[in-house]
């Protein structure tokens, strides 16, 4: 329904419609009315849920649901989510928790459990399979949908559709979702972070340059601390200054990262919502308990992350053309290295062996480690066919080798078999008491 402004409304409980200037459902009685010109006719959507590992634990232990919760490790850990409540005392997402806990000291600290974040996920995505078969992830706590052409099956706009999605998964999965509606992925993306928890934001066609005109430039995707910096240096500071400035000139300065901010800052964007991604990278990483000072040390720490890489590419039938290695030091100070290898892999002696050289490269005596990790780039899936070569490659022995340990640990359990460097890695960790705690993480 239409008001004398051309804005049309409805509820934002029910998902009924709501007659022109009113201020209260006729059908639920409630109070949240969404208005917009154009909200019966968009249909690409963004869903992200509502601080999503601390939703889960509070729904899961209501004695936290009005305390401020952390989820993520110890002192020495970072801040996996934060609940709304923490975040009012300036807890972030990746803030170290020594800092976190000085910022909010009567928080309440959980341990992640991604089992109950992953079963909580499927349920979401369940639900979302059941409004369209053009629903793309992005991560574990959110996605895209492209409800056009969904009218007569939900029996109502995709705007009506969405609302009801909020209820249902409310009720059922037991969390709150955010919902941003727009013409194109990049602005629904933006619209579903304006208004939260439980937000339901609007970004129409008529609208989109005056309504990012005076967002600030890390609002576009991709735009990060030090592209916006460098943007600043320049003498932009918001999306108008972008939105001033011709495509030509936006290229000749910044290349085919021009030619994006131009088409962005216009919000224009024309990707369509794909129901397949790929999986870009597989790694995992470990935080220390304490400082890393040793090369010695960090070497041992790599391989079992290998080996946890390795597997997981193998469940997954992929081979990573790049080998990655991450190193944090004491002072949040980040340095990745990358190697390309000469041909696609998913063994995990192939990793340890490309990412040794690289942590040698990186690592500065004495300066302190807090973090490595390592991991498969540029995945590809795995080539499994017999090898023909006349002279067998090492990277042949390594393969029948993981394979023979990889079929006694299905048979036996992941402990029954480990290699020598394994063990050697554990004698050490015993003997100073130094284990670290892992995690997997993309880079």
């Amino acid at each position: 329904m239409t008001d004398l402004n051309g804005e049309k409304s409805l509820c934002g409980d029910c998902g009924e419609l709501a007659p022109p200037g009113a201020t209260q459902c006729p059908a639920c009685l409630s109070h949240r009315i969404i208005t917009h010109p154009e909200i019966n006719s968009l249909s690409i959507a963004h869903i992200d849920c509502d601080a999503f590992y601390a939703s889960v634990e509070k729904r899961d232990n209501p004695d936290l649901q009005d305390v401020p919760v952390i989820v993520g490790g110890g002192q020495r850990g970072v801040v996996t989510t934060a609940c709304y409540i923490a975040r009012t005392y300036g807890v972030r997402s990746a803030m170290p928790m020594f800092k976190a806990l000085k910022a909010c000291p009567e928080a309440v600290v959980v341990k992640p459990d991604f089992s109950k974040y992953t079963a909580a996920s499927r349920a979401v995505r369940a639900q979302l399979d059941t409004l369209t078969p053009l629903v793309e992830p992005l991560s574990i706590d959110e996605a895209f949908l492209d409800l056009t052409g969904t009218e007569k099956i939900h029996n109502g706009t995709p705007a009506q559709t969405l609302v009801r999605l909020q209820q249902r998964i409310a009720r059922d999965v037991g969390i709150t979702i955010s919902v941003g509606l727009s013409h194109n992925k990049f602005l629904a993306k933006l619209a579903s972070d304006l208004e939260k928890p439980r937000g339901f934001s609007v970004i129409g066609v008529d609208e989109t340059q005056t309504r990012m005109a005076a967002m600030p430039l890390g609002k576009i995707w991709g735009v990060g601390q030090a592209l916006e910096a460098r943007l600043s240096k320049d003498g932009m500071r918001t999306v108008a200054d972008l939105q001033a400035l011709e495509r030509d000139e936006l290229i000749r300065k910044y290349g085919t990262m021009g030619d994006r901010l131009w088409h962005l800052a216009h919000g224009i964007d024309r990707r369509s919502v794909t129901p397949s991604r790929a999986s870009k990278s597989v790694s995992s990483e470990t935080t220390f308990n304490d400082d890393v000072f040793d090369l010695t040390e960090l070497t041992e720490r790599l391989w079992p992350l290998c080996e946890k890489v390795s597997m997981r590419m193998k469940d997954k039938a992929l081979a990573g053309r790049v080998a990655c290695l991450k190193l944090k030091s004491a002072d949040f100070k980040s340095v990745t290295k990358r190697a390309t290898l000469a041909d696609p892999s998913n063994l995990a002696r192939t990793l340890f062996h490309a990412c040794a050289p690289l942590l040698s490269s990186a690592f500065q005596g004495g300066t302190g480690y807090r973090l490595i990790g390592t991991g498969y780039a540029d995945l590809v899936p795995a080539d499994t066919s017999p090898q023909s070569e006349m002279f067998e490659r090492q990277e042949h022995k390594w393969a029948r080798q993981e394979n023979a340990v990889d079929s006694i640990r299905e048979k036996f359990g992941t402990e029954a078999i480990a290699s020598g460097r394994a063990i050697r890695k554990t004698t050490s960790s015993n003997a100073t008491q130094n284990r670290g705690q892992s995690k997997k993480t993309p880079f």
